[in-house]
């Protein structure tokens, strides 16, 4: 038997409670994974609420879209892959049916990949949604190169960190913006080349002083929302947008003859995509070896206290770390 968190309808962290049931065998090409620990993230909050962007069916609802362990059993088909391998889960799309809130979930073997190694156990259940994002919405997205300045928005939070990094192994300037002023040496020690503190500095006036008055070359936004708009404007002519969350759930009105391009960024747009993630694997494993990306880690919690972790996350206490929970 095995211990899984589920949730019968929409609401506050009560709602989450641990069940009993059978682990399921791998069918054809896929694994089972034992989860040895597991991410807790904003788009889990939306799902327990009843506020993500996709339905989640009810009742027994699991959550969990990013998570590590060892591979338990393979189905027939499978390759590559044995018994007791270390992996880190690349892609659970159906997460309220094989949520990594679990102690197994069952997945193609195509959506893990070898858990990198410097990593522990916490750090890789931290690392593979911030940064897939941020590489997936720079590199692939917006071909970000050496030498572009990049305007990060919400870069205290998970996504907006791993960005920064991202950008500084491949020779970017991070600009990051935040509301809290008393975030900016620890996002400077971070590794932001300047920090923008908007609750007390024009965004758009900050951005060209910092780029010679040209504009960012690309700006990551994971907030989205009606400020997009005026964001637009700290772009130079010919730059790029990529809105890569939704932070901010009201609509994001942007006009039609903007001189910048604009992306909407999902990461299942490249996590599904094999080749993409070799790449972005490649990458993840390259900038571990040589120290240049480093999830950060907040609080961990036992298992059978999921429901004090939905809680820190909720009260917004983890600055931007994630929170990691272990089996």
């Amino acid at each position: 038997m095995q211990r899984v968190i589920v949730f019968d309808e929409f609401g506050g962290p009560e709602v989450l409670h641990v069940v009993e049931e059978p682990a399921v065998e791998p069918a054809a090409g896929e694994v089972r994974v034992r989860i040895e620990a597991f991410a807790v993230n904003p788009l889990d909050q939306m799902m327990r609420a009843g506020t993500s962007p996709a339905p989640v069916p009810l009742p027994y609802a699991r959550l969990g879209i990013e998570g590590t362990g060892v591979i338990d059993a393979t189905g027939p088909g499978v390759t590559g892959l044995k018994t007791g391998d270390p992996v880190i889960i690349t892609a659970i799309p159906d997460a309220s049916v094989h949520g990594s809130y679990a102690d197994y979930t069952t997945v193609p073997a195509s959506r893990v990949i070898p858990r990198p190694t410097g990593l522990g156990i916490t750090e890789a259940a931290a690392v593979w949604v911030a940064y897939s994002t941020s590489y997936g919405a720079l590199i692939e997205k917006a071909g970000m190169r050496p030498g572009d300045h990049v305007l990060i928005t919400a870069a205290s939070g998970g996504v907006g960190r791993a960005a920064i990094q991202v950008a500084n192994q491949i020779g970017a300037v991070p600009i990051a913006v935040t509301r809290d002023a008393s975030k900016k040496e620890e996002l400077l020690t971070a590794g932001a080349a300047a920090v923008i503190a908007s609750g007390e500095t024009d965004v758009v006036s900050a951005s060209r002083d910092l780029t010679a008055r040209q504009g960012a070359d690309i700006i990551l936004d994971p907030v989205a929302g009606p400020g997009q708009q005026d964001l637009l404007k700290a772009a130079r002519d010919g730059g790029t947008l990529v809105s890569a969350g939704f932070l901010d759930p009201r609509p994001a009105s942007t006009p039609d003859d903007s001189p910048v391009t604009i992306h909407r960024y999902a990461s299942f747009e490249h996590t599904l995509d094999d080749a993409v993630v070799k790449r972005m694997a490649a990458f993840l494993n390259a900038g571990i070896r040589l120290g240049a990306l480093r999830p950060a880690v907040g609080p961990v919690f036992a298992f059978e206290d999921v429901v004090e972790a939905h809680r820190y996350l909720e009260q917004g206490l983890h600055g931007g770390k994630k929170i990691i929970v272990t089996t």
